[in-house]
């Protein structure tokens, strides 16, 4: 079977020691006809197309043999027979009628035959009489042998067709939260029941690494990871099925929200704050709380009560945020908006009017006055009202030609100047009439 993006190496081998040549061919089905693999005549061929593949190998064509025939020459009286030269064998395998005697003045010599030595024709014994001056005969060259018979062609090399197994694995999370967040650990496993000494193949193919092992682990989840995944067993030429494909969704980096039911501590009471991530489905979280310098001051017990995992209760002032976490190594979410509590002092101030008259008309000077009561503390003054015109943040507001425009209702309240989180509460609303026309004056006689 060939892996995904990946090849497969088929080897024909021949019980052969003479110099081959190879032929591969291959079919896309049973029944369709082979077709060469151009290209390939070597033993091994490295392939990553599927289909059934067979191989046959021939003997490669040599270089052509001269072949020299030497005539050999019956001893008579005082004669004697030598060897050919020094690298040959005397040793006679077959021999043939010589074509022809000869003779000449003072030798008699007599072609004698050829043998085959070490797979080639070799004539070559030299038989010589004492009769004078030696006669050295050379014979025609011989045509070149017909070539080795081929060895009759192998069967094919077939490999056993693969084997389905029955049995569906099932790929799980390791976490029981639907929703997975850009930069989260991710773990996913294959289940085999009986599946002891299989290899897992996973879909996609990027998750192969190593093939043998039963589950993937993505340290930092990115926009790649979305998607299906599956998986199947693998033993030798058996394997599964592919399991059924789980989704894996992938969403933006979540942001905690911080919500106070209220923002300034009541004397001798409390303010409890609720941290939540969005979607409210989100499972798994952790909620970490911070004061004042974020990760630099986590908040503990000592500074809180926690009344849930999402919930804590604080008497102390100050800039609070919070943000989730989940997860080995821990997952955290973006911060959250910073919350400011304030802690409420007993000093309560007091709204009056300068003249404290029961009607103001239009026109009149008038001064809105903040009174703080209680030690030498220096204060900011902060002021709520309804009145289309705001005073400023001042111990008092002075309206030099009161209109319309003034009248509402006013209060007003005191943060220390040495501690931004000391406040006090508000004070009483005091209410501000400015008439649209001025008095008239009525006169009267008296008898």
């Amino acid at each position: 079977m060939v892996p995904v993006g990946g090849s497969v190496t088929l080897t024909c081998n021949v019980n052969h020691s003479a110099d081959l040549e190879y032929e591969w061919f291959r079919q896309t089905s049973k029944n369709s006809e082979k077709t060469t693999v151009a290209g390939e005549s070597d033993r091994v061929l490295v392939t990553s197309e599927a289909g059934f593949y067979t191989c046959r190998a021939r003997v490669k064509e040599s270089d052509s043999v001269i072949i020299h025939e030497t005539v050999v020459l019956k001893p008579r009286r005082g004669e004697r027979q030598t060897q050919g030269p020094a690298n040959q064998e005397s040793r006679w395998s077959k021999w043939w009628p010589s074509p022809r005697p000869c003779n000449r003045s003072r030798w008699r010599c007599h072609a004698g035959g050829r043998k085959k030595h070490l797979g080639r024709t070799v004539r070559q014994v030299e038989v010589f009489e004492d009769l004078g001056a030696p006669i050295q005969i050379w014979p025609p060259l011989l045509p070149p042998l017909p070539p080795l018979p081929l060895p009759p062609p192998l069967p094919p090399l077939l490999p056993p067709p693969p084997h389905y197994i029955p049995i569906r694995p099932t790929v799980i999370l390791l976490h029981t939260w639907p929703q997975i967040y850009s930069g989260e650990t991710v773990t996913v496993r294959c289940l085999i029941q009986g599946g002891e000494g299989a290899q897992y193949e996973w879909s996609p193919a990027k998750l192969n690494t190593p093939l043998t092992s039963n589950e993937y682990t993505s340290i930092t989840v990115t926009e790649s990871d979305s998607g299906g995944y599956s998986c199947r067993g693998i033993w030798d030429n058996s394997f599964t099925e592919w399991s059924e494909v789980i989704t894996l969704t992938l969403l933006n980096k979540p942001k905690a929200k911080l919500r106070a039911d209220n923002t300034a501590v009541p004397v001798g009471g409390s303010v409890t704050l609720t941290c939540s991530v969005n979607p409210s489905s989100s499972s798994g979280w952790k909620y970490y709380w911070y004061r004042d310098g974020k990760s630099s001051d986590l908040v503990t017990s000592g500074d809180a009560v926690f009344l849930s995992n999402n919930q804590v209760s604080v008497s102390e002032g100050g800039g609070y945020w919070c943000r989730g976490g989940r997860g080995n190594p821990v997952y955290y979410t973006e911060w959250s908006q910073s919350v400011r509590i304030d802690t409420t002092v007993s000093n309560r101030p007091v709204v009056t009017l300068y003249p404290n008259w029961s009607e103001i008309y239009r026109g009149e000077t008038i001064t809105v006055r903040c009174e703080i009561h209680g030690g030498d503390t220096e204060w900011d003054y902060e002021w709520e009202t309804n009145s289309t015109i705001k005073p400023p943040n001042q111990t008092e507001y002075r309206i030099r030609s009161a209109s319309s425009s003034n009248s509402g209702n006013y209060r007003c309240k005191g943060r220390m100047k040495s501690s931004q989180h000391q406040t006090t509460e508000w004070s009483d609303s005091v209410t501000l009439t400015v008439s649209t026309s001025k008095p008239r004056a009525t006169l009267t006689r008296w008898k």
